[in-house]
């Protein structure tokens, strides 16, 4: 049996169904960036989610990825429980789109989200905080415009549903 990609939409129930929970259901995820002379580089970090779609997660501004950002913010992203076990129905989803540092507004976004999220949130912000006089890291907000949707208890066996995201 082989994969087959299949063109969906965000409007269709079961497909947006199967999004929401794959982002309800981990915490975890994996942003690869574009880094110098166009070779890719990948982090893993924690990641909360707001209802239009962006992805928020919190790192060092001096870090290879996201220095990456700052000169290409092309981004793609793997979210998926890696508990699955070979041999059984998957799930998952990759995500592409851009990525930049969330400041002003987008700032607030994702400190509501990450503190609604990750209930120590807080105070582990305000512990890093006093230990460094300032909060040393900084919210970065990933925006998807396309995902490819692997579902196969949802959606169907050995199929990635693509989709653009407004």
């Amino acid at each position: 049996m082989g994969l087959e990609v299949v063109p969906g939409s965000l409007s269709n129930r079961r497909v947006r169904a199967s999004l929401i929970r794959l982002l309800r259901e981990n915490v975890l995820a994996s942003f690869a960036s574009v880094g110098r002379r166009g070779r890719a580089h990948i982090n893993t970090a924690y990641f909360a989610w707001t209802r239009d779609w962006s992805l928020f997660f919190y790192s060092y501004p001096d870090s290879a990825h996201c220095r990456n950002l700052r000169r290409h913010p092309s981004m793609a992203v793997a979210v998926f429980d890696s508990r699955q076990r070979w041999g059984h129905p998957d799930r998952g989803v990759q995500l592409f789109g851009s990525c930049h540092e969330a400041d002003g507004r987008w700032g607030e976004v994702a400190s509501v989200a990450y503190a609604k999220r990750f209930k120590g949130f807080e105070k582990w912000r305000g512990r890093l905080r006093s230990e460094a006089g300032t909060f040393p890291l900084r919210p970065y907000r990933f925006t998807p415009h396309r995902a490819k949707i692997f579902d196969e208890r949802a959606l169907g066996a050995g199929r990635f549903i693509e989709i653009e995201i407004p």
